[in-house]
């Protein structure tokens, strides 16, 4: 989803930066340079590719958990000619484990988009990168800082923790707030070395200027900075308490495959592979002998569920076809990491 356009002038292709280099770019810029993360896959072999897969894996999810996702995905699609070809499904079963699966699906969107209107080539322009699906004002603006060097403001979560400290404003999620500090990131965004001042306030942000016990010793921008050694964020933050959803799932298998159905809601898993849905406990779609069954409760977190899912485990002796309107397959137990699957299912299908 595109993010609000009152401040779309700051970021126009023809709203070019005009300032000297400030203090704060400066800092960060000589920062990186000898301290930044030089081990993070996606800085290797940069390309404008590469630093779109990174930058949308990167979408409130962390680095180290993004890592390995990145590499897979890489070695699976090093570049846009082999993604071309890739189905939805492909990309979605490269995403398993990952969450926000509709990151997955703008992927596949994007490089459908990149197909049909660039010529299979990544787009070299501001308004043409943020124009495909699943790319933001800050995603769009990392892709052009890192990928092309040009001079563009970026806003992720940690570039907002680290201007608004530095500033001693308000970073609350309001309009107000996010207008004011995409303001502040453009005046901050240096015309030099905007691929080190890019990476660096990224890595001070993660690294240094963290959420809760800020580094604020080591920090290169501390004499200027109006937060340092400060307690003013030391606050209690109340723990969120995310809603319960009870979920009856019926699992079918045989000694060989498993069947599942295509979730087509718009809601969480939407297009990944799952047991059948049952109402409730009592409800079932399958009416066939059965060789064995057991029950199993698991528990998993989403950001904004907590799911408490019990699933019924039915061993049958052969495969069978179904009267229904729902999309199902019956997969191959050692296939199914070719398929769009939530972690849990995964996990309990590599069990039976």
């Amino acid at each position: 989803m595109k993010t609000m356009r009152f401040y779309q002038e700051l970021i126009s292709t023809n709203n070019k930066l005009a300032h000297k280099d400030s203090e704060f770019s400066l800092g960060i810029s000589n920062w990186y340079k000898k301290n930044g993360r030089e081990n993070l896959p996606w800085r290797e072999d940069i390309t404008p590719y590469r630093i779109w897969i990174s930058e949308v894996m990167l979408q409130q999810t962390q680095v180290k958990t993004v890592i390995p996702f990145f590499n897979s995905f890489i070695r699976n699609y090093p570049d846009l000619n082999k993604l071309s070809s890739a189905s939805e499904e492909n990309v979605l079963a490269l995403w398993t484990g990952l969450g926000f699966y509709r990151r997955a699906k703008n992927i596949f969107k994007a490089k459908e988009v990149i197909k049909a209107n660039f010529d299979n080539q990544f787009p070299t322009k501001f308004d043409e990168i943020i124009s495909l699906p699943g790319i933001g004002d800050s995603t769009a603006g990392a892709i052009m800082s890192i990928a092309y060097k040009e001079p563009y403001p970026i806003l992720d979560a940690n570039v907002k923790r680290v201007i608004s400290r530095y500033e001693g404003i308000a970073n609350d999620s309001s309009i107000s707030s996010i207008k004011e500090l995409w303001t502040l990131s453009k005046k901050h965004t240096p015309l030099k070395n905007i691929f080190e001042y890019t990476q660096g306030i990224m890595d001070i942000g993660a690294t240094i200027c963290n959420t809760k016990t800020p580094e604020c010793k080591i920090c290169p921008l501390h004499s200027s900075c109006q937060s340092a050694f400060s307690t003013i964020e030391k606050k209690a933050i109340s723990k969120k308490i995310n809603p319960i959803k009870y979920i009856h799932f019926e699992l079918a298998y045989t000694d060989k495959k498993v069947l599942l159905f295509k979730r087509h809601k718009k809601t969480f898993w939407e297009s990944l592979w799952i047991p059948y849905e049952a109402d409730d406990d009592r409800s079932s779609l399958i009416n066939k002998k059965e060789i064995e069954s057991q029950i199993i409760n698991i528990k998993h977190k989403l950001s904004h569920l907590d799911l408490d899912i019990t699933v019924k485990l039915i061993k049958y002796k052969n495969i069978f076809n179904l009267t229904t309107n729902l999309e199902y397959l019956w997969i191959k137990k050692d296939e199914i990491e070719k398929f769009g699957l939530p972690k849990p299912i995964k996990t309990i299908i590599e069990g039976i």
